[in-house]
């Protein structure tokens, strides 16, 4: 894209008093990265290398502004985090960001886990994962609520943020009042839903004064037409809000337009299955209707996977969008702003919307970071990869997946005299069978760009080559004056596991990547799935079959089809797709045989077997290491194998992974050398 394409998301903004130094936010999203309860030193961290990366706007992890709210183990409470707030605005300010304070309460979509005690919410709604039942909040609550936002407030200002923002989206106690799906009451907080909402706006605007910002991030639609916030409804609602009728107003800065309820949070920040933008649609329309309110009017900020500065651009420029956040976008690339005005968008790190390291509301407590780049909230323990090596090397990488590209491309940085061969005649490794999954046709986008950057840093790529273990060692031999020697990075991938059932010679066994990939023709018939993982694989596959046109059958030895896209959030919204395309599913079975036209699946807890007639089995289990290679070296002795050899192995030929593993291990082998 040319550097002319983007002009206005460039541009500086006033927002009240104070002037942001271009359009683009970095938005409220739950990190884990704080210690106990309080801002630590890796939100210092991490927000600080946004703000040196040009972002105009961050917006911090949202804080609870009352003790009856802890939504998850380290989410941060406003009362503990003044030292912490006071340090990211230190950091921030000196690269030129404004710094907005998150401040919120989740009220019924919480657990009692943390802070043992019971959950506040307007109305006794049971929360959807946890099903507990919230206490239906007394008047007294309600005020303490609202006189916790107004000290939250007041703190963050008096520690140095601009603003603050009050969350009335995703998680939210102040939302829950505001709808007809959890407020149920019919005191004067049921009567007039926006009051609560109002009164916290009017109370935290006397709290912070006229010179700091007030921003809302307000759902506009809940997904529940039945009873929720509509899109129709959304714009007499804000009306409301900002010039009500009677009661409290006060003046709102910034409005972020979100969606999602208590009953759809997969919605608010989806993976790859939702295109990016979803939301563009909605927040035009709220723009739109914004303009009748004149000086009155909220500056209004795009958001919902807008993760290429193409559609940022779009929406300032065509949409009446004042801002947009670009969330992810800079989790994956922390310097977007800055290529951007160095007019080198070519060359931004894609986000992949794959969800599975930014999502981390999980009690298996994961910290925020990005498949594309792991140093993305570890920044206080991974060092940047930026910077020369002090003493140079000559590096052969072998194998051109995401670790072997992010190797050669980090090794070219470095200055290393770097060659990558690859035996195939692309680069990608499995990552470009994984892209014709749907959902995860951004991670193409990953590899076409590390391919590329490899390019402009000159490493030299060989295809269709293979090394042998004697290659190797002939070639470690071969004199160098490279003050740093010789190093060699084993990154050849994985292979096709071993099938746990019985087959007979006659039966149709395939593996999902060669199905996806078009490599093995199905026969004509009903297909079984098996999927020993509940990953991806398996579900893509099925919804790839059945929009064929197949009768599609799968299997999982889980009480849930594709348990593990919970970390992703795809879940819910992947059990609605199967439904919804016809999939057969079999739940709690364990694939036993397989036989020209018949499957044998028993279920895991009675023993019972049950025989479907089907033309093939699709094995979308586990795979294995590819040690060829590494077993050879070894064989032969050369040197001495181990993190400090010349001769190392990363990503999934020492165990298959992820695709941020391998670019992880990449980079610490690379950061080894010289």
């Amino acid at each position: 894209m040319r550097h002319d394409v983007v002009v206005k998301l460039l541009e500086p903004v006033q927002i009240g008093s104070l002037t942001a130094a271009n359009r683009v936010v970095f938005g409220q999203h739950e990190t884990n990265l704080g210690r106990d309860r309080s801002m630590s030193d890796r939100h210092v961290a991490y927000y600080a290398r946004r703000a040196a990366g040009g972002v105009g706007i961050i917006v911090t992890e949202e804080a609870s502004v009352h003790p009856s709210d802890w939504p998850y183990e380290r989410a941060p409470l406003a009362t503990e985090c003044g030292e912490g707030w006071r340090l990211i605005t230190d950091a921030c300010h000196d690269e030129g960001a404004l710094v907005f304070a998150a401040l919120g309460h989740a009220g019924g979509q919480g657990t009692s886990h943390w802070s043992q005690r019971e959950l506040w919410a307007p109305s006794r709604v049971p929360e959807v994962n946890t099903r507990e039942v919230p206490k239906w909040m007394e008047d007294g609550d309600i005020h303490a609520v609202i006189d916790g936002f107004a000290e939250a407030a007041r703190h963050a200002v008096r520690s140095g943020s601009d603003g603050v923002e009050i969350n009335a989206g995703q998680y939210s106690l102040v939302r829950q009042f505001l709808s007809g799906l959890t407020n149920h009451r019919d005191d004067i907080w049921g009567q007039d839903k926006t009051l609560f909402l109002r009164t916290i706006l009017e109370r935290v605007r006397e709290a912070i004064g006229d010179d700091r910002v007030l921003a809302l991030r307000l759902s506009c639609d809940e997904l529940a037409p039945w009873a929720g916030i509509t899109p129709e409804q959304a714009p007499g609602l804000i009306n409301q809000i900002l010039i009500p009728d009677s009661g409290p107003s006060a003046r709102v800065d910034m409005l972020s337009v979100v969606r999602g309820s208590i009953y759809s949070v997969s919605a608010t920040r989806p993976d790859g299955h939702v295109e990016p933008g979803f939301n563009l649609a909605l927040v035009g329309d709220v723009a739109q209707s914004l303009q009748a309110l004149g000086n009155r009017a909220p500056l209004v900020v795009a958001q919902g996977s807008i993760v290429d500065p193409e559609m940022a651009e779009s929406a300032v420029t065509e949409l009446g969008v004042d801002m947009v956040e670009m969330t992810r976008a800079q989790i994956a690339d922390a310097d977007l702003v800055a290529k951007l005005r160095r007019g080198e968008t070519s060359r931004i790190r894609p986000a992949t919307l794959v969800n599975q390291r930014t999502q981390v509301r999980d009690n298996r407590n994961p910290i925020i970071t990005s498949t594309s780049d792991p140093r993305s909230g570890h920044e206080t323990e991974d060092p940047p990869v930026e910077g020369p090596a002090t003493r140079p090397a000559e590096v052969m990488i072998i194998g051109g997946g995401p670790a072997g590209l992010e190797a050669a491309r980090v090794a070219a940085m470095r200055g290393h005299s770097t060659t990558l061969v690859e035996s195939s005649d692309r680069l990608g490794g499995m990552v470009r069978t994984a892209q014709l999954m749907p959902g995860f046709a951004r991670l193409g986008l990953l590899i076409d760009w590390l391919e590329s950057e490899c390019r402009l840093e000159g490493v030299e790529i060989r295809f269709g080559e293979t090394f042998s273990a004697e290659a190797i060692a002939s070639w470690m031999d071969a004199p160098t004056e490279a003050p740093g020697g010789r190093h060699v990075i084993i990154a050849t991938g994985g292979t096709a596991g071993i099938q746990i059932f019985e087959s007979t010679k006659a039966a149709v066994v395939m593996s999902v990547a060669d199905v996806l990939a078009d490599q093995s023709p199905l026969p004509s018939g009903d297909v079984l799935i098996w999927d020993p993982i509940g990953g991806p694989w398996g579900v893509a596959c099925s919804e790839l079959l059945a929009a064929a046109g197949r009768v599609v059958h799968l299997a999982t030895q889980d009480n849930i089809v594709g348990n593990e896209l919970a970390r992703s959030g795809d879940l819910a919204p992947a059990n609605g797709r199967l439904q919804q395309a016809g999939v057969h599913l079999h739940r709690r079975r364990i694939l036993r045989s397989v036989k020209k036209g018949a499957a044998v699946l028993e279920n895991r807890f009675t023993g019972e077997r049950e025989t479907l007639k089907v033309a093939a089995v699709i094995d979308a289990g586990h795979r294995l290491p590819d040690e060829s290679l590494w077993d050879a070296i070894a064989g032969q002795r050369i040197g001495a194998l181990g993190e400090s050899s010349p001769i190392t192995r990363i990503g999934d030929c020492v165990a298959p992974r992820t695709i941020h593993d391998a670019i992880l291990e990449a980079r610490r082998a690379v950061l080894a050398i010289g």
